[in-house]
């Protein structure tokens, strides 16, 4: 008899007009109120920007480890795995088996010589080798990036915490000015060092709540009779490999192309370089690193696992789901509708503060990040920012609530771009991750790139990026009533993108310095 019913007294049911109790909320609002607290105490003894960005490159390597893991999780991540595994099948997940590889790369290829230079920005690495044009060009390329990455978790987690709160969507981007302001507010007081340590709080608070949210569902189930033996009807078909590239998720696809993520998010986005750069030596960054992968593997398998649990308990009790809700098509919605209204009182409210905190630590490491970049590759690289250290941190500051600023208002216009989170997110946000890696392996593995061959490689690969991304968009969707299926598959982006940008770009170097040698032995 382990029935909702049973437990109607103490479990929310979906009957309710919202389903966050003013003890939910009041949980939520103390969380936002420690973290700005937090940015005030550590933004009180800050003198300088080196303190500021990198915490004087002495920070801890297992915070900083948790702090990149908290940082590229995001609200995108704690919502898409849930919502991946319940409409379309666990083939996701093959991206973990790929760790040990990434790691193997990241830890003894790319950090002795990245750690060889202690930058603040990691685009000054590019003017070394390649020249001011393509430093601008990766500095450029990433504020893009992190600018709709961040736009876009703003626009999904109100989205989310509207369909919490019972409200009506046009009240989104009131949720999202409220998010963004708390973010900011912290960030741009405290630092590298607040958003470390508020980034550990909340990777606990997301943890905890996949767990609490699992917990409860073997609970009322009475077990963990939830658990798929088997492959489950509502998911997609999700085969090992396949020669025909609209196959949207595959095994193989899905370890090369999240592989490759890792790696080129950690040797080219200034978010990871940055912590690296905050730790003491090679030996603390690989540490770090390691510290990453670790708390990624087991808060991603967690997830998926909440999502197993989700899609067991609304097939076993259906009619536990409003009329305009499916299992298949609005799967995204599963995880916030349970953390709503099928969670215990105050267990609402300490998950819902979970993903309020996957969204600021990604806002407060991307606005940390970005204002890094603006004043270190285009301010003092020409000599525009103010010169003493006092008027340095405040400029830094207000940059930093600016770009904050920025980020609210595009965050308005994500809401139009097709497909689910995971779809979305890999459409938008990542079509610049690998061009921009492209420029450090040209600058520091690949011995005759030159600028020319750089940036004609970078624009063809981004080009790429963009036709496999939007194909469907381009060239028409395969399904074009629920525009599901494109063309080409969104796992493709990343191996592609780097094959084009890698071969086109060393090709055409590899000639303009053979026209070299020809040139100088004619004369």
């Amino acid at each position: 008899m382990n029935t909702p019913l049973i437990l109607a007294n103490s479990i929310k049911t979906v009957t309710e007009s919202s389903g966050l109790t003013p003890i939910d909320i009041g949980i939520i609002v103390l969380y936002a109120l420690g973290t700005i607290t937090l940015g005030w105490y550590y933004g009180r003894t800050q003198k300088t920007t080196s303190e500021y960005f990198t915490g004087s490159g002495n920070m801890n390597p297992v915070l900083i480890g948790v702090s990149l893991f908290a940082t590229l999780l995001s609200t995108i991540t704690y919502l898409s795995l849930p919502g991946e595994v319940i409409g379309k099948g666990p083939g996701y997940l093959a991206n973990y088996l790929g760790l040990p590889i990434v790691y193997i790369v990241v830890a003894y290829v790319l950090l002795p010589v990245y750690m060889k230079h202690k930058v603040t920005s990691a685009y000054e690495l590019l003017e070394v080798k390649l020249g001011l044009g393509v430093r601008l060009l990766g500095a450029s390329m990433f504020l893009v990036l992190r600018l709709f990455w961040m736009s876009l978790l703003l626009f999904l987690t109100a989205k989310a915490l509207t369909l919490m709160l019972g409200l009506d969507p046009q009240y989104i981007p009131i949720v999202v000015a409220v998010t963004g302001v708390v973010a900011i507010t912290y960030t741009s007081l405290g630092g590298l060092r607040a958003v470390v340590i508020t980034d550990l709080m909340q990777t606990i608070l997301l943890f905890g709540g996949a767990l609490l949210v699992i917990g409860t569902v073997s609970w009322q189930m009475g077990g963990f009779g939830w658990f798929p033996t088997e492959w489950d009807p509502n998911w997609d078909t999700q085969p090992i490999f396949s020669f025909d590239p609209s196959t949207r998720i595959t095994f193989i696809g899905s370890l090369l192309s999240m592989s490759l993520w890792y790696i080129a998010t950690s040797g080219g986005d200034q978010v990871s370089v940055q912590r690296f750069m905050s730790t003491t030596d090679v030996k603390a960054a690989r540490r770090s690193f390691a510290v990453q992968l670790c708390v990624s593997v087991t808060v991603g398998v967690t997830l998926a696992f909440v999502g197993f649990s989700l899609l067991g308990y609304f097939q076993a009790f259906p009619g536990a789901l409003p009329a305009e809700m499916d299992l298949k098509k609005t799967a995204d919605d599963i995880f916030p509708h349970m953390i709503s209204y099928h969670l215990p009182v105050g267990i609402s409210g300490l998950v819902v503060s979970a993903m309020f905190a996957a969204a600021m630590s990604s806002i407060d490491s991307g606005v940390n990040s970005i204002t890094a970049v603006v004043l270190t590759d285009f301010l003092d690289r020409f000599d525009r920012a103010p010169q003493s250290d006092k008027s340095h941190m405040m400029f830094a500051r207000c940059l930093a609530i600016a770009i904050g600023l920025i980020v609210v208002f595009f965050s308005s216009f994500m809401g139009a771009i097709e497909g689910n989170i995971t779809t979305v997110t890999a459409k938008t946000t990542n079509l610049l991750t690998t061009p921009i890696f492209c420029l450090f392996v040209f600058a520091l593995f690949i011995p005759f790139s030159k600028p020319l061959g750089v940036w004609i490689g970078s624009v063809c690969g981004v080009t790429t990026a963009i036709l496999i991304a939007f194909s469907g968009e381009i060239f028409g969707f395969l399904d074009p009533i629920e525009k599901t299926i494109a063309p080409v598959s969104f796992q493709w982006i990343a191996p592609s993108t780097m094959f084009v940008t890698l071969i086109i770009g060393s090709l055409v170097s590899y000639i303009e310095t053979q026209l070299d040698r020809a040139d100088k032995t004619n004369h």
